[in-house]
C-alpha cells in the first residue's frame, strides 16, 4: 500500500474470522491496555493469514474497502492521549 497508511485491526470481540479488503495490515489484537504487539502481516499471493499473537485468522475481501471489516467494528483507531 505505498503512498498510504497502513490500516490496523483489532479484535475485541474474539471472531474466529475477520474479513478485510487489505492484504497488508497490522493487528494489535484487542484495544489498550489489553493490545498485543502491534504486528505487521501480508497476506502476499494468499487471500488469508493468521495473527501469530492472538490467531485471529483474517481474510481477504475484494468487495470490501480498507476501512471496512466483517463483523463490522474491527478498524483499530488509535485514541489521543
Amino acid at each position: 500500500m505505498a503512498g498510504g497508511s497502513i490500516p490496523h485491526f483489532q479484535n475485541d470481540a474474539g471472531y474466529p474470522a475477520i474479513d478485510i479488503g487489505v492484504k497488508e495490515f497490522m493487528c494489535t489484537g484487542a484495544n489498550p491496555p489489553f493490545d498485543h504487539p502491534h504486528v505487521f502481516l501480508d497476506m502476499g499471493d494468499d487471500n488469508e493469514k493468521v495473527c501469530p499473537y492472538c490467531s485471529t485468522l483474517y481474510r481477504y475481501s475484494p468487495k470490501l474497502k480498507a476501512t471496512e471489516t466483517l463483523p463490522a467494528g474491527c478498524i483499530y483507531i488509535e485514541q489521543a492521549a
